[in-house]
């Protein structure tokens, strides 16, 4: 399909994502996507607690730890542990599945 001189111009997410990080695969490109993961699970945490009319204090106190450790995680702040994110979403009435590609 032939671009028109005004969508010639138009740079696609790929295009800008590839020119700023480098190629998929590369080292760059890929510690960008793990950060844009981390940061994409939190705002999905934030979004089901406020779903479920639960304030951070709520969500804490049912996994025994403070407020601040789950403003951190939904605002990616830190890395969490495993442990502690399976009994965050556990706490939102989730489960964490797993899938790894056949080798």
């Amino acid at each position: 399909m032939k671009k028109n001189k005004a969508q010639s111009n138009i740079t696609t997410l790929e295009e800008h994502l590839e020119e700023q990080y480098g190629p998929i695969g590369s080292a760059k490109s890929d510690e960008f996507q793990r950060g844009y993961e981390a940061f994409k699970m939190g705002v999905m945490l934030k979004e089901a607690r406020i779903k479920q009319g639960l304030t951070q204090e709520q969500v804490a106190a049912k996994i025994g730890v403070n407020k601040s450790a789950i403003s951190k995680v939904e605002n990616d702040i830190k890395d969490v542990r495993l442990s502690t994110l399976h009994r965050i979403i556990e706490a939102l009435g989730g489960r964490i599945n797993f899938y790894f590609p056949a080798a």
